[in-house]
C-alpha cells in the first residue's frame, strides 16, 4: 500500500538545489523581526523559495527566526511542502498578526485549504514542524467573522509535527488544522482564541481539527497541550461532510482545557481516545459528544478514560444523540454544576436510541443535580462499578431579596441577610430584572458568577446590576439522584455500583430514580449498594418491565 506524500521512485538528486539551503537564518533572507517593518512579503517568498527546492530535490528545508518581533500584515501565507518554521522560543520568537490595512483579509500566519489553494488528497503538504514561536492574533478585526482568522489553517497535512507553540488571540480558532495524517500536535498552549465567535459560528476553538478527508484513518496525536479561555471548544474534532465515513486513528492525551465553552469535543470520529486530561471550569461541558458540527454527525465508538471532569459550569459529560458505542471509564466528575453525566437529546444528529454505551469504574461526586441522568433512550447499556457519592449540591430552595443589603459586581452578587447552604444555589440562573447569570458557587452570603462568555469581563448578559436591585433564584430540584432514569433504559446492566451520600447534611435524595417519564424494561439491577440516601435507597415513579433486580442493598442501617 502506498502511503500518502511517499513516493516509491528513488530520488534522483541528493544534493540541495541552488539557492535553497536546508537550514537558513530567517534574518539572512530579508525578515527583520523588529516589530515595526511588515515581514509576510519576505516570509512569503521565502516559503516558496524552500518550498521549490524540496519539490526539485525532496530535501525538507528549515526556516529558523531568531528572537524577535516578527509582524504578519495584511495576508497570510501560503505554505509549501518541506518547510518548517522553528523559532527559539514562545516569548523569544513572536509573530503579531495585524490586518489594519485590509479588514477583510483574515490573515492567519500559514493556510492552505481546500477553497482558497485547491488542497485535497492529492495536493497535500508534507513534512513540515512548526515549533518553539508564539503567535499574538489580537491584531486582527474583522468587518465580518471569518473562520480563516487563524494562527495556523492548514488542510491535508501528511507528517505534520506542531510543538511547543503559544498562540493566542487570534479571531477564530487557534490552531485550525483539518485532515491531519501522521501528524502530532504536542505542548501547544492556546489561550483567548476565538474572540470574535459569537458562539454560533464555525471554529472559534483553541485546537480544532477538522476530519475524514483521508478516509477510514486520520493517524493524528493530540498531546500535552493546554486550552484556556476560548470561544468555542478547547479541543474539538469535527467530521467535516456528513457523507465521509467517521475516521479512527485520533487520540487527545494528557491535555487540559479550561474555561472553554466546552472543554474537548467528539463531533464525529469513531474510536477517539481521550486519556488523563483534565477538563475544569468550562462553560457549558467538560466533556461532549453531539452533532452540533458541520456534517450533524456525532462521535461514537470513543473511549474516555482516567479524566478529571471537574467544577464544569453545566454538565460534566454532556452526550447527545449519538447512535453509540461509547465508553467512560475511570474518570472523576465531580462538582459540575448540573449533571456529571448527561445523556440527552441535542436536536440535531442520530434520532435512535444510543445503543452499547459503558459508564465503568468512575468516580461521581458533589455534583450539582443527578450524577447520571438518562433523557434520551438508551439500549444495551452498561453502568457498572461506579461509586456514586455526596451528588444534588442544588437544593437551596428558592430565595430572593433586594435593598441595602444587595450588592453587585461583575462576577459576584452579594445578601448580607442570606443564610444559604453552602454551594445550594451552584447551577442556577440568577435573575436581576432582565439580567442574568450562572452561579458557579456560593458561601452563605456570597455568590460567584460564571463568564458569560469565554475570556469575558463579566457574568452578566448587560450591565452589572445597581445597588439594592431586587433578585432571584429559583427553587432545587426536589429529586436528585445517583441514578435517575427519565427515558427508555432497556435491557441495560446496573450493577455494582456504590451510591449514598455520607455527609452530615446529605442532598443526594435517592439512589436509584425512575421518573414518571422513564422506563425500566428487562433490565438487570444488580449487586448494587443504595444505603445511605437522603430519602430513599429507591423512587419508582414509574415500575420496572420484566428484566433482574437481585441482591441490592437498600437498608438504611
Amino acid at each position: 500500500m502506498r502511503l500518502p506524500g511517499r513516493s516509491t521512485a528513488s530520488r534522483e538528486r541528493l544534493a540541495p538545489v541552488a539557492g535553497a539551503p536546508l537550514w537558513c537564518d530567517a534574518r539572512e533572507f530579508g525578515l527583520r523581526g523588529d516589530g515595526v517593518t511588515n515581514d509576510q512579503p519576505a516570509l512569503s517568498a521565502l516559503v516558496d523559495r524552500l518550498g521549490e527546492g524540496y519539490a526539485a530535490d525532496g530535501r525538507a528545508r528549515v526556516i529558523y527566526c531568531p528572537p524577535g518581533i516578527y509582524s504578519i500584515r495584511d495576508a497570510g501565507t501560503v505554505w509549501r511542502s518541506g518547510v518548517s518554521l522553528l523559532g527559539a522560543g514562545a516569548g523569544a520568537t513572536r509573530f503579531m498578526l495585524s490586518n489594519e490595512g485590509n479588514r477583510a483579509e483574515p490573515t492567519p500566519l500559514a493556510f492552505w485549504t481546500t477553497v482558497q489553494h485547491g488542497a485535497d488528497r492529492d495536493r497535500h503538504i508534507a513534512d513540515c514542524t512548526f515549533a518553539d514561536f508564539e503567535i499574538d492574533g489580537s491584531g486582527v478585526a474583522m468587518a465580518e467573522y471569518s473562520y480563516l482568522a487563524k494562527g495556523l489553517g492548514l488542510q491535508y497535512v501528511v507528517r505534520g509535527v506542531f510543538r511547543n507553540l503559544f498562540i493566542h488571540h487570534t479571531g477564530a480558532t487557534g490552531l485550525g488544522c483539518d485532515f491531519l495524517q501522521d501528524s502530532l500536535i504536542d505542548g501547544v498552549v492556546v489561550v483567548g482564541c476565538g474572540r470574535l465567535d459569537n458562539g454560533e459560528e464555525m471554529g472559534g476553538a483553541g485546537i480544532g481539527i477538522g476530519i475524514g478527508g483521508w478516509g477510514e484513518v486520520e493517524r493524528c496525536t493530540i498531546s500535552n497541550c493546554t486550552t484556556l479561555g476560548n470561544g468555542t471548544n478547547g479541543i474539538f474534532l469535527e467530521l467535516q461532510k456528513s457523507y465521509w465515513a467517521s475516521p479512527r486513528g485520533y487520540r487527545i492525551i494528557g491535555c487540559h482545557s479550561q474555561a472553554n465553552r466546552f472543554g474537548i469535543s467528539d463531533w464525529g470520529a469513531d474510536g477517539l481516545i481521550v486519556s488523563a486530561c483534565t477538563l475544569t471550569g468550562n462553560l457549558e461541558a467538560g466533556f461532549d459528544v453531539s452533532a452540533n458540527g458541520t456534517a450533524g454527525v456525532a462521535g461514537r465508538g470513543g473511549i474516555l478514560s482516567d479524566c478529571v471532569i471537574d467544577r464544569n459550569v453545566r454538565d460534566g459529560i454532556s452526550m447527545g444523540n449519538t447512535p453509540g458505542p461509547y465508553t467512560i471509564r475511570g474518570n472523576r466528575i465531580s462538582g459540575n454544576g448540573g449533571y456529571g453525566y448527561h445523556q440527552h437529546d441535542l436536536g440535531t444528529g442520530f434520532q435512535g436510541a444510543a445503543s452499547d454505551v459503558v459508564i465503568d469504574s468512575n468516580e461521581f461526586w458533589d455534583n450539582g443535580l443527578d450524577a447520571i441522568r438518562v433523557d434520551r433512550p438508551m439500549v444495551d447499556a452498561a453502568v457498572v462499578g461506579n461509586r456514586i457519592r455526596n451528588n444534588g449540591r442544588q437544593c437551596a430552595p428558592a430565595a430572593g431579596g433586594a435593598g441595602e443589603s444587595v450588592r453587585y459586581a461583575r462576577r459576584s452578587m452579594t445578601d448580607r441577610t442570606a443564610s444559604w447552604p453552602p454551594d445550594g444555589h451552584r447551577g442556577k440562573v440568577l435573575r436581576v430584572g432582565s439580567r442574568m447569570a450562572v452561579v458557579v458557587g456560593n458561601t452563605d452570603t456570597d455568590l460567584n458568577l460564571a463568564d458569560l462568555r469565554p475570556d469575558a469581563a463579566n457574568a452578566w448578559n448587560q450591565d452589572v446590576p445597581p445597588p439594592g436591585m431586587g433578585y432571584e433564584l429559583p427553587p432545587a430540584a426536589p429529586v436528585r439522584a445517583g441514578i435517575a432514569i427519565n427515558a427508555l433504559f432497556e435491557s441495560a446492566t446496573v450493577r455494582g455500583n456504590r451510591i449514598w451520600d455520607n455527609r452530615e447534611h446529605p442532598t443526594q435524595s435517592h439512589g436509584l430514580w425512575i421518573t414518571e417519564r422513564g422506563s425500566c424494561v428487562s433490565c438487570r439491577i444488580e449487586d448494587n449498594d443504595l444505603a445511605g440516601n437522603a430519602d430513599g435507597a429507591l423512587r419508582l415513579d414509574s415500575q420496572p418491565v420484566g428484566g433482574r433486580w437481585d441482591r441490592n442493598h437498600v437498608e438504611v442501617d
